[in-house]
């Protein structure tokens, strides 16, 4: 069976997840602990980044490099046009998806988390006691803010993430106005990586992730909570109840419930 290494709150895997669902195939997570976990995944794939896939004795680290990889190995259920325009263009929105969206959206839930008390506490899992989610929700904004800039993350580094957000955001909703996917009549790699990449903006709902129940369908303030854009997360919406399979329903029995990692 495939396995893949992981972090449940990795959009990138999140990628990875959701062409694994639309191709059916089957596979087991196995999500890495940070730091200790990196060093077991450095052993084998070379390197210390999720998402890594296991086939065998192959291992492919990257999503896109993945993504490639089962286009090659798993061709049933296509995710990149044959067509040489609509596989430019796919090719072109996955790397716009990994490079704008993608970076973005994790700076402006940092921000987001720094900012928005509730958003901060719905990160704690259902069975945190209450005098820790008291502490985690009051800590000042002020000590968020200079931790925030000791990674680069300025307030000017944020505004022009959300503003960036907010133009690819109203881009996806004139592309999807008067089609049902992205580059062609059928979901391509284009779709999965905008719905994955997207996931840091607003949390899908649903039992998709192994996530606090509290933390679905929230998102950054001012982008995911306004009508704006909500034809693309009502597309999103469709995209995930459509081809991303819930817990427990995979393929295989328990192929997907995360496991403790194991190294061979």
């Amino acid at each position: 069976m495939l396995e893949l290494y992981q972090f449940e709150l990795s959009h990138y895997t999140e990628k990875v997840r959701f062409i694994l669902d639309y191709k059916g195939l089957p596979y087991r997570k196995i999500e890495v602990t940070p730091g200790i976990g990196q060093l077991d995944l450095l052993r084998i794939s070379g390197q210390r980044q999720v998402p890594v896939l296991k086939d065998g004795r192959e291992v492919i680290a990257d999503s896109t490099a993945i993504a490639d990889y089962l286009e090659r190995q798993y061709p049933e259920r296509p995710i990149i046009p044959t067509n040489p325009s609509d596989r430019g263009l796919c090719l072109l929105i996955e790397q716009w998806a990994d490079e704008s969206i993608g970076l973005n959206a994790r700076k402006a839930m940092i921000g987001a988390l720094n900012r928005d008390q509730a958003f901060r506490k719905a990160f704690l899992p259902s069975g945190t006691p209450d005098p820790f989610k008291f502490l985690v929700s009051s800590v000042p904004r002020e000590v968020l803010d200079l931790l925030g800039l000791g990674i680069g993350l300025t307030p000017e580094t944020l505004k022009t993430a959300e503003a960036a957000l907010k133009r690819d955001l109203t881009a996806l909703c004139f592309m999807l106005s008067e089609r049902p996917y992205l580059v062609t009549e059928q979901p391509t790699l284009a779709d999965f990586a905008v719905a994955a990449l997207t996931m840091y903006i607003k949390f899908p709902e649903g039992d998709y992730l192994s996530i606090p129940t509290d933390l679905k369908g929230k998102g950054v303030p001012g982008i995911a909570d306004i009508g704006t854009f909500q034809p693309f997360f009502d597309w999103r919406s469709k995209l995930y109840s459509d081809f991303r399979k819930t817990e427990g329903t995979t393929s295989s029995p328990g192929a997907s419930s995360p496991t403790s990692i194991d190294i061979e």
